[in-house]
């Protein structure tokens, strides 16, 4: 499976790019977001996800880990392939997609081509559920409540992100390490630990 891409990009379309590493030309569908980044002739590191189907490999590539990351959460949802999700990710930020979940805001999340509101609303509703295992949006709105109980895997989640933005990382970069920090060390994680694991995660 291709995790990555270093190389030249070769062309660029509406909803797909062309890398060159080494004389191949890798045809990699992306958001937007992530094609208004690239310069025909220039060097670009993408991260990839592969998706193998009965009758192609699709490559959807990604230049930074917050997108990538939402990019898994949002094709775990029922009516989400990876075409909405880039749709999703050309019109919607991963800091505005994690607002919006944490705000339960459908309107917004309904903005993309191909949502409408009853996808918004799964959207608003499953990953409610799912992020706090990803350390995402709603852990937000748990440390917000009034009396959270301090040490609540929300309230670490939560101050842990908040410590790596201190740091100087974005807010969506430190959303996605201390997701994959939460998977791995489990919800009984201490503060410490997950702000460690999270700035080594980083470091990658």
């Amino acid at each position: 499976m291709i995790a990555k891409l270093k190389g030249l990009v070769d062309s660029v379309d509406t909803d797909s790019a062309v890398i060159d590493v080494g004389g191949v030309g890798y045809l990699v569908s992306a958001s937007a977001r992530t094609l208004r980044d690239l310069s025909v002739g220039g060097a670009a590191t993408m991260l990839v996800e592969t998706i193998v189907r009965e009758d192609a490999i699709a490559l959807y590539g990604f230049l930074e880990t917050g997108e990538r990351d939402w990019f898994r959460i949002l094709t775990t949802v029922q009516g989400v392939g990876a075409r909405v999700a880039l749709s999703i990710l050309s019109t919607l930020s991963p800091d505005e997609i994690a607002r919006a979940i944490a705000a339960q805001d459908r309107a917004t999340l309904s903005r993309p081509a191909g949502v409408g509101p009853k996808l918004a609303a799964r959207l608003a509703t499953e990953l409610k559920d799912k992020a706090a295992a990803f350390g995402v949006a709603p852990v937000q709105a748990a440390a917000s409540k009034p009396g959270a109980p301090a040490g609540t895997p929300g309230s670490i989640n939560e101050d842990a992100i908040s410590a790596l933005v201190n740091l100087g990382y974005k807010r969506v970069e430190a959303f996605g390490a201390v997701a994959r920090v939460t998977q791995r060390l489990g919800a009984e994680a201490q503060l410490d630990a997950v702000i460690r694991a999270g700035l080594q995660e980083l470091a990658r």
